[in-house]
């Protein structure tokens, strides 16, 4: 069965699974664990994710978070390009890093939050690698504690579920920790509906409802076309753009390009990779160079921006669900 779209919307909550190739091993040592958190860290500020909890495992990853206004797929996108860059370079390795495609359940958060923080910070027991959560430093579950790890975690909404008092609520979410020491693999966590939602019935009408009042537009054009704009806005010659070569200003418009045709016509990384004869690891690192430049240079940001309103004037509008 084909995997259906994720759906995005402000202030969905998921619970994210992201395993190694092949069940190989992502984490080595510490010093990749730290690395880990600390693109966690950055990205979680960059797409104004707030993290709920986390687990690092040998072979894989758990993370709770709430998106805002950009989707998903951007942050998890960034996250794994960097950290899959940091480790090919640090171990001399090729090829893919993580498993295919990352599992994202949207979950009710009023039923599920609390239920899966504290499944995620049990995973280092269920695995049978410590006998005492407090024993395991990388997961979120110290962070609650006041233990460390403070700013990369958004501890609040949690706590706030366990009283006022800050004291008497780590305490109170400490001890709904220990209460589920004893339970194993809670398949019921996995058990989604339309493959993707973990909730009742309501939850998933409401989630239903809500994809149709934030239906996205986006428009019908070619990645020819943007990069025949582009050519012409920035005065690079179209088959730069197109150049197997690694120039500067081939790279330059191929990121433009590239940004603009995930924006405007909604196509995927791997399709625009396919178009230029890149790889998407590519595609999705000039698209991220480009990002960067948008929110830090304003004359960049203007010229972008009027190549935008000139494809929308041309292109045919149609509508998706924005795919997380």
């Amino acid at each position: 069965m084909a995997r259906k779209p994720r759906v995005h919307f402000p202030g969905a909550l998921y619970h994210v699974i992201s395993r190694g190739n092949q069940r190989q091993n992502i984490f080595f040592d510490d010093k990749d664990r730290k690395a880990y958190l600390s693109y966690l860290s950055e990205c979680k500020v960059r797409y104004s994710i707030e993290l709920y909890a986390y687990a690092l495992m040998k072979n894989h990853i758990h993370l709770l978070l709430k998106v805002n206004k950009d989707p998903l797929s951007r942050f998890m996108q960034t996250l794994l390009f960097w950290y899959a860059r940091y480790f090919n370079q640090r171990y001399k390795k090729v090829g893919h890093l993580f498993q295919g495609r990352y599992r994202a359940i949207l979950c009710d958060k009023d039923a599920y939050l609390l239920e899966l923080v504290r499944y995620i910070h049990l995973n280092p027991l269920r695995a049978k690698l410590v006998r005492d959560p407090e024993r395991y430093l990388w997961t979120s579950h110290h962070s609650y504690l006041g233990r460390g790890g403070q700013g990369v975690v958004d501890t609040d909404l949690v706590l706030e579920q366990f009283g006022k008092n800050r004291s008497q609520s780590k305490k109170r979410y400490r001890e709904f920790i220990l209460e589920g020491a004893g339970s194993g693999h809670q398949q019921r966590f996995y058990e989604v509906k339309d493959q993707r939602f973990l909730g009742d019935e309501k939850f998933v009408q409401e989630i239903e409802k809500e994809k149709r009042d934030r239906e996205s537009a986006v428009y019908e054009i070619p990645i020819g076309v943007i990069a025949g704009e582009v050519s012409q806005a920035f005065g690079i010659a179209i088959d730069r753009l197109y150049s197997l070569t690694y120039e500067r200003p081939g790279a330059y418009g191929r990121g433009v390009v590239a940004y603009l045709a995930r924006e405007l016509g909604g196509w995927l990384v791997k399709e625009i990779a396919v178009h230029f004869r890149r790889s998407p690891m590519r595609i999705s690192q000039v698209i991220i160079e480009v990002e960067k430049r948008l929110r830090e240079d304003s004359t960049f940001r203007k010229i972008v921006e009027k190549v935008e309103k000139d494809l929308i004037k041309q292109g045919k509008r149609k509508y998706f669900i924005t795919i997380a």
